[in-house]
């Protein structure tokens, strides 16, 4: 099944979320709003406001409520998305030019500063003390994991926590926020929207995982950018750990750095996928998946509990 047909009773909320978003990232000054819309209109799974519209269905489910907290998580994501450009140096995401690929570095940098500061106002829309507190504590640690991720580039010894804790905190927390925040958002009980937290950050490991392994195994269409993309640009991701631990293989990827031509790339590409770091790093992210189904199976039965074990085992699943 389709990603979009497993929530197509929420397609009327989930356009409507498009529209705001689109009202929101719009400025006055047309650059910058110009930038914006460029990323937005690059599409994406909107998996985030997803989260947020399911979460809320075990409280009060009130759209106009619920939109302000949808748009607010994604726009965190678009700009971390932007940032993220900034570090890696690179020109291409889903297939398009990147903003500071076609604008420049620092208006880039500036590009991603608006999209949080957009954020934070759509949040102020509602009342709720709590809900703000998570969204900047959100904010705070997805930004430990960009400067995290621009230290550890080409770090080619480091533990395997070191990596868990940047994917934590570069993905799976704002997941689990968009969980945590729709269901807060809902009036659902402190102990749901908790729970909803942490099936939120195992499938958000789970999914970081996938998707670092993606960037191995997927090609250059399915990807948006050219497989082993992560690698060139020095973040040091799971299956790479893995591979590490061959000596013959190590030695190739210790040797890998910007320059590193596309000739070179398939045979490090090649030589990582004749280890069994893939299946490793399958195995672990299928680790965290089964604990997050295991999380939702505690909640209480809905609909919208069904739909987010569907979409968990979708995304921890997914082949591109």
């Amino acid at each position: 099944m389709k990603l979009k047909a497993m929530y197509s009773f929420l397609n009327d909320d989930l356009a409507a979320v498009e529209e705001e978003l689109e009202r929101t990232v719009r400025s006055e000054y047309g650059p910058l709003g110009e930038a914006a819309l460029h990323l937005l209109q690059a599409g994406g799974k909107r998996i985030r406001p997803v989260f947020v519209l399911l979460s809320a269905r075990f409280g009060h489910y009130d759209f106009e409520r619920i939109k302000h907290v949808a748009v607010a998580l994604e726009l965190i994501h678009m700009a971390s998305l932007v940032h993220d450009d900034v570090i890696d140096d690179a020109d291409v995401r889903r297939g398009r030019p990147t903003i500071k690929a076609r604008w420049s570095n620092r208006f880039a940098m500036y590009t991603g500063d608006y999209l949080f500061a957009r954020s934070l106002e759509r949040m102020a829309e509602l009342d709720s003390p709590r809900a703000h507190q998570v969204l900047a504590k959100t904010i705070v640690e997805v930004c430990h994991g960009e400067i995290e991720q621009i230290k550890d580039k080409y770090r080619f010894d480091q533990p395997l926590r070191t990596y868990l804790r940047r994917i934590r905190r570069k993905t799976a927390l704002l997941i689990a926020a968009s969980c945590q925040l729709g269901a807060l958002a809902a009036g659902a009980p402190e102990a749901v929207a908790n729970q909803l937290y942490w099936f939120g950050h195992c499938v958000g490991m789970s999914f970081q995982i996938t998707d670092d392994i993606l960037d191995f195994t997927g090609t250059e269409e399915q990807l948006g950018k050219p497989a082993g993309s992560d690698l060139q640009q020095g973040n040091v991701t799971l299956p790479v750990l893995y591979a590490l631990c061959d000596e013959q293989v190590r030695a190739k990827i210790t040797a890998v750095n910007a320059d590193t031509d596309a000739e070179e790339m398939a045979a490090v590409l090649a030589a990582i996928k004749q280890t069994d770091a893939i299946e490793r790093s399958y195995a672990l992210s299928d680790r965290y998946l089964e604990k997050a189904l295991r999380l939702l199976g505690e909640l209480p039965a809905n609909e919208a509990r069904t739909l987010l074990h569907d979409l968990a085992l979708y995304i921890g699943k997914r082949d591109y």
